[in-house]
């Protein structure tokens, strides 16, 4: 396995500045936010030349792209707002095939207002994905969701929906087992049900202060956090061994949502975790 790191908390600087950081302490990859206007991959500016200068600059640091990364809400707030939030995305998928970009990282849009997300799922998101993933596919792309609880696949039945729905067999996850673990829902056995879903995954921890919960509840919020790895109660070791046993042998890309810690000392930290796995 690869040990990643997903660029966006260094969304106010240049694409230089991560690459020099990213391959002095040792990581093998980005996940690369990209979108109009990004500062790291500008997908509405792009040209054939602009992106052979990214690829030779990675190259030149030693390191590969894992994805590149946009998780627009494709599908609201409104017809408007999904509408262009589809149009960037489209633009990402090109960038990535200017790039030789396998996978692209999405979201799986959030419900809109007095809608539920499996009719979110059915009216918008189908349609849209089903054409992006026809047309990925000529271009060998594959489109994987970050499983945010805040979007329409917060839970195992939404995700079986969503691919029922859009059954394409380059439309997958960008596994984030932070997110189902303070939901307590099974990570390990999702690893399995969704095997062949799983392109990439985020390697987020989740710190649940079980005192608090203990005194306020479940139904509120605060008794969670999101940490680095090793920094919470995800079992970094059995999981990497559950993706291996399920044919998954590529990156785990840090996504650092960590507020105890600064930003190159949680990367730090959360690639020195993850070597003892990847």
């Amino acid at each position: 396995m690869q040990v990643g790191l997903l660029t966006a908390p260094y969304g106010g600087e240049p694409l230089e500045t991560v690459l020099g950081f990213a391959s002095e302490v040792g990581f093998d990859a980005l996940e690369i936010s990209a979108g109009p206007g990004s500062r790291h991959v500008d997908t509405a500016n792009l040209t054939k030349a602009g992106a052979k200068a990214i690829r030779s600059a990675i190259d030149a640091a030693g390191l590969e792209i894992s994805s590149l990364a946009c998780y627009a809400n494709v599908t609201g707030p409104t017809p408007e707002a999904a509408k262009a939030s589809q149009e960037a995305l489209k633009t990402v998928a090109k960038a990535a095939t200017l790039l030789g970009v396998e996978v692209v990282c999405c979201g799986a849009g959030q419900p809109p207002p007095g809608m539920s997300r499996e009719d979110a799922i059915r009216q918008i998101a189908k349609p849209f994905y089903s054409k992006l993933c026809k047309d990925g596919e000529k271009a060998g792309l594959k489109f994987g969701l970050e499983n945010w609880y805040a979007t329409n696949i917060m839970n195992l039945d939404q995700f079986a929906l969503m691919f029922s729905e859009v059954p394409n067999a380059n439309f997958g996850l960008n596994f984030d087992p932070s997110h189902l673990y303070w939901q307590d829902i099974c990570y390990l056995a999702a690893v399995e049900e969704f095997a062949a879903r799983i392109f990439h995954t985020h390697a987020k921890d989740t710190e649940v202060r079980r005192h608090l919960k203990a005194r306020i509840g479940n139904q509120t919020m605060g008794w969670w956090r999101y940490v680095i790895p090793g920094f919470g109660d995800i079992d970094w070791g059995v999981y990497c061994a559950r993706l291996r046993r399920v044919g998954y042998n590529g990156v785990l890309s840090i996504e650092h949502e960590d507020g105890a810690l600064g930003r190159e000392e949680g990367f730090i930290k959360g690639l020195a975790h993850l070597r003892q796995f990847a």
